[in-house]
């Protein structure tokens, strides 16, 4: 592959096909760049930008310390949402996973999967203390 196709797939990678959404994760977290090659390699059609190695590519509503502490998602039509109603706006556009991202979305359903979100924030550091300890 040349150069140019190289940047060409590259670029494209980091663009969401038509409808779907953008994706703010944290790359310096085991567990997170483990979930979204998982989107990944099940085709879904959104762009991921790693809050953590390219902190420059936000948008302006988004702090890079709000993106690196939450996952966050920009809809296809501009909204800015992040935890659980992120998660669904990704189901959303992934094979396989839409009908849950659907179904995540609607109270009182997105208000649970909310709750249990903010309970596995405090764990997340200690998860991934677990996670680089047993990948050596």
């Amino acid at each position: 592959m040349d150069h140019k196709t190289q940047t060409q797939d590259q670029h494209t990678a980091n663009e969401p096909d038509n409808g779907a959404c953008e994706v703010f994760f944290d790359g310096s977290c085991p567990m997170c760049r483990a979930e979204i090659s998982f989107y990944r390699q099940q085709g879904t059609g959104a762009a991921f930008h790693d809050v953590h190695a390219l902190p420059d590519n936000l948008p302006a509503a988004l702090s890079r310390e709000a993106a690196m502490a939450r996952f966050h998602v920009r809809c296809a039509d501009g909204q800015l949402v992040s935890g659980a109603r992120a998660f669904a706006e990704l189901w959303k556009v992934t094979p396989g996973w839409r009908w849950l991202g659907r179904i995540a979305a609607v109270p009182p359903l997105v208000w649970v999967l909310e709750l249990a979100y903010r309970l596995f924030l405090p764990v997340r550091p200690h998860l991934q203390r677990l996670w680089r300890r047993l990948a050596r």
